[in-house]
C-alpha cells in the first residue's frame, strides 16, 4: 500500500491547541495520519475517530494501538457523531477535525473504482456495505440526473454532452468498468480540452460525491461538532474542492457574525455577541515545501473556528 501523506498536518495539529488531557474527535480517520499525531500528544486525554471504511479502520487500529490504548474507533459516517458519542457518555469535547478528502490508499487501490487511471469495476463506495455504487449511478440515472450531478458536483462544462453519451452507450450494454466509462467521457469532450487536464477527473469526482452523499452531510456534521465543542475548543476542517470549501466557509462565517439587530451599537450586550470566532479569516493552504513532497495537497484548504462563549 502506498504511504498516505496527511495533508496540512503541522498546521492542523497546531490549530487544534492540544494538551495532554484533550478529548478530540477525528471525524475522518482514514489511514490514521492525523489521528496518530493527535494520540501522541494526548496521553492523558482521549481520541474518538470515525470512519465508514473497514479497510481503513483495520489499518488504523493497528497503527494507533502502537501509540496508546486511549482511543475508540466508531464505524459510522461522521453525520452520526453526536449520537455515537452520546452512547459512550460524551457530550463535550476539546476539538474536532474533519479531513474531507479521499485518502491515497483508497484512490490507489484499483479495485475500489475511485481512479480514472486504473481499470476496475465501477464502485466508489466509502462504506462497502451500502447499496448505491458508481455502477448504479452511471447505469440507472436519467440523462437529466446525470447532467445535473456532473454540473453541480463536477462543475464540468460538458456535463450535458457527457450525460447524453453515457445514456446512448448504455442502451447497447451496461457500463461496467472505470476505463470503459473514461472512454465514453473522452468521446463526449472536444479534443482540445483533453490536453489541459484529464477529461474524466471532474466527472469521477461528481459520481463519488453522489455515491457517498459527501456534500449533504457536511453542514449537519459541522452543526454537531460546534454543539460538542467546549469554550476554547476548536473545529478544524480540511477541504479539497471549492464545493466543500464554500459550504464550510459560509457556515463558519454565519456562526461568527454579530446579530443584525445590534450590529453597530457601541456596547453590544454579551448575549448578542457570537459564540464563535474564526481563528484565521483566510483559509490556510499548503506550503511550497509540502506541495513538492505531496502534489495531491495542491487544492487543500484548512479553516478553523473556536468557541469563545
Amino acid at each position: 500500500m502506498e504511504k498516505h501523506i496527511s495533508v496540512l498536518l503541522n498546521e492542523t495539529i497546531s490549530s487544534l491547541n492540544l494538551n495532554e488531557n484533550s478529548v478530540i474527535v477525528d471525524a475522518t480517520l482514514g489511514y490514521g495520519g492525523h489521528s496518530s499525531n493527535i494520540l501522541e500528544r494526548i496521553n492523558m486525554g482521549y481520541l474518538f475517530a470515525f470512519d465508514q471504511d473497514s479497510e481503513a479502520i483495520r489499518h488504523s487500529t493497528d497503527r494507533l494501538s502502537k501509540i496508546g490504548a486511549n482511543f475508540t474507533i466508531v464505524q459510522s459516517n461522521f453525520v452520526h457523531m453526536k449520537e455515537e458519542l452520546a452512547k459512550r457518555g460524551v457530550t463535550q469535547v476539546d476539538g474536532v477535525l474533519f479531513d474531507l478528502g479521499v485518502s491515497s490508499p483508497q484512490l490507489d487501490d484499483a479495485e475500489r473504482g475511485f481512479s480514472y487511471h486504473q481499470d476496475a469495476k465501477l464502485d466508489m463506495r466509502m462504506d462497502r456495505s451500502q447499496k448505491l455504487s458508481a455502477y448504479d449511478v452511471v447505469n440507472s440515472y436519467s440523462k437529466e440526473e446525470l447532467s445535473r450531478i456532473f454540473y453541480q458536483y463536477g462543475e464540468d462544462k460538458f456535463s450535458n454532452n457527457i450525460a447524453k453519451k453515457i445514456v446512448e452507450y448504455r442502451a447497447q450494454k451496461p457500463i461496467e468498468t472505470t476505463l470503459e466509462l473514461v472512454e465514453v467521457i473522452k468521446s463526449a469532450v472536444p479534443m482540445k480540452f483533453r490536453m489541459d487536464k484529464h477529461p474524466a477527473r471532474q466527472i469521477f469526482q461528481a459520481i463519488r460525491i453522489e455515491v457517498n452523499h459527501e456534500l449533504d452531510v457536511i453542514e449537519p456534521a459541522l452543526e454537531q461538532a460546534l454543539d460538542l465543542i467546549k469554550v476554547g475548543g476548536r473545529v478544524c476542517v480540511i477541504t479539497f474542492h471549492s464545493l466543500e470549501d464554500r459550504i464550510v466557509k459560509n457556515y463558519f462565517k454565519e456562526k461568527c457574525e454579530i446579530d443584525k439587530a445590534v450590529r453597530g451599537m457601541p456596547n453590544i450586550p454579551l448575549e448578542y455577541l457570537p459564540d464563535f470566532k474564526l481563528v484565521t479569516n483566510k483559509a490556510i493552504v499548503p506550503s511550497e515545501e509540502e506541495l513538492e513532497q505531496n502534489p495531491r495537497a495542491r487544492s487543500s484548504k484548512l479553516r478553523v473556528i473556536e468557541r469563545i462563549k
